[in-house]
């Protein structure tokens, strides 16, 4: 599979630099599933568009069984700062996530299994908007599994490009794999005054410092330091001229944990944090708009995802990798079904990572043949019965 997955290393550049060229942003993503669409068309795959707003669906043979792969298609508003000859043409937009090459490797996967397709059906989920939500609050995975995509699928697997591991390995942990993710929005009310007589208001800056300044002690003081928690306040909006105290300021955090109860924690110790301000004689409103669930990867699947990556790359060049408190809304799809979702190296060897959503991102192009190579042989796998019996059985939920 690998083997055949490097002759087509050309083309599956020549689409993630085309797409990355060209970023789409959430729900935005129309030339982007254009050539998705026609891709798969040209391998004669039966698709569906506009699915969930601007999302993609390719329908592999036909089940039962059925086997989900999923690429997420949305770019980020950045500009990006590479000198490369791919680099953006759309000003204050770049693929700064490698959801370029997930797209590319998705269309790879389809290509070699279009050549000897196996039994049953491998639905292929290439989804809009994973770094944004609509206007009802909700991001691509939601609106596809909404729209049916999820339908009598009895697996789902996907891959992200990580620049912290190396191309040519594959990094795989079964269990808790991403946090949870919620974000709070908080308005600090005081009383607007001339910045020359503070005594004369209420400064709604000096409240929100106080706020910050506790929640930023949320984690270390009530939250037990064996549990994983993160409040990172992103933004603070507020004032429009050195000499007048504003009436009000606006904050927003971001909330990441994998327990329940820790989450909950999380939610009630930021209300009292807020409450300082109402303390100290100012007022505050608070929104928590709760998010996407942590990805728990199944186990069966797992070993599964480990014996394919072993087979292609060799033992040493599988990884087992550490939980991250980055969170992702493939955890949607896996309230509807189990599944895997796992890394693919794409860093330089020798180089700094790329670090994600940061305006040099890139990676190591060698990475879309295996990732091509991994999502086939997954799928493949899996519906030829590479589970055991009780595996399968799990599969079917």
């Amino acid at each position: 599979m690998l083997e055949r997955a490097k002759t087509l290393q050309d083309r599956l550049i020549a689409i993630r630099r085309q797409i990355h060229q060209h970023p789409e942003l959430g729900f935005q993503e129309v030339e982007t599933a254009r050539l998705i669409a026609e891709t798969l068309a040209e391998l004669g795959i039966p698709v569906h568009t506009g699915v969930g707003k601007t999302g993609v669906i390719g329908y592999l043979g036909q089940g039962p069984p059925t086997v989900a792969l999923r690429a997420d298609m949305d770019g980020l508003p950045i500009q990006e700062e590479n000198d490369v000859p791919y680099r953006s043409q759309v000003p204050g937009a770049m693929h700064a996530c490698g959801h370029d090459a997930h797209v590319a490797c998705l269309l790879g996967a389809a290509m070699l299994l279009a050549q000897d397709p196996p039994p049953g059906q491998v639905r292929l989920l290439f989804q809009p908007s994973e770094e944004e939500q609509d206007e009802e609050g909700k991001g691509g995975a939601i609106r596809l599994v909404e729209a049916g995509a999820m339908e009598g699928v009895g697996a789902i697997f996907a891959l992200h490009c990580f620049s912290d591991v190396e191309v040519g390995t594959v990094g795989v942990r079964a269990g808790l794999a991403c946090a949870a993710v919620d974000t709070a929005y908080v308005t600090i009310r005081g009383q607007g005054a001339h910045g020359a007589y503070p005594h004369r208001g209420l400064d709604p800056i000096l409240l929100a410092s106080q706020v910050i300044i506790a929640l930023n002690t949320i984690v270390s003081r009530r939250v037990r330091p064996l549990d994983p928690a993160v409040i990172t306040v992103g933004t603070i909006c507020g004032g429009t001229a050195d000499n007048i105290i504003p009436e009000e300021v606006a904050l927003s955090a971001t909330i990441r944990s994998f327990d329940p109860q820790v989450r909950q924690t999380l939610h009630r110790e930021i209300e009292r944090a807020c409450g300082i301000a109402r303390a100290l004689g100012g007022d505050y409103r608070l929104r928590i708009l709760e998010g996407y669930p942590p990805i728990v990867n199944d186990e069966a699947l797992t070993a599964l995802v480990r014996r394919v990556a072993e087979e292609l790359l060799g033992a040493d060049r599988v990884l087992t990798v550490e939980p991250t408190m980055g969170a992702e809304d493939f955890s949607c799809y896996l309230v509807q079904a189990p599944g895997c979702f796992f890394r693919l190296g794409s860093g330089f060897p020798g180089e700094e990572p790329r670090e994600g959503h940061n305006p040099r991102f890139d990676m190591d192009e060698r990475a879309l043949p295996i990732g091509a190579a991994m999502l086939a042989a997954v799928a493949e796998r899996y519906l030829r019965g590479g589970l055991s019996g009780a595996g399968q059985a799990r599969g079917a939920r």
